[in-house]
């Protein structure tokens, strides 16, 4: 495991990798992070909510608890995290 914090410590990932391969485990505080792909990532909101605008739409879409979305390789995208949220991450 390897714990990773970004933007001031607002967000915080815990990595791992177990039969279904690697992800990240973490949370959110409220605030608006830019993040960037090097791999595919399918990311699911497990707790909270946040927007995200996506590379492939025009403007930011709401993304509650039980919602995902994949992000292709190479790509950025920006969220906007309305409430603690919490998130898991899977690559490929």
């Amino acid at each position: 495991m390897q714990v990773n914090e970004y933007f001031d410590g607002n967000v915080t990932s815990i990595a791992f990798e177990n039969g279904e391969g690697r992800a990240t485990s973490g949370v959110m505080l409220v605030g608006d992070y830019e993040f960037g792909t090097s791999e595919k990532e399918l990311m699911k909101i497990v707790s909270g909510k946040l927007e995200a605008k996506l590379p492939s739409e025009p403007g930011y879409r709401a993304y509650p608890a039980g919602s995902e979305f994949r992000i292709d390789a190479n790509q950025k995208f920006q969220v906007r995290v309305l409430e603690p949220t919490a998130y898991l991450c899977f690559y490929s």
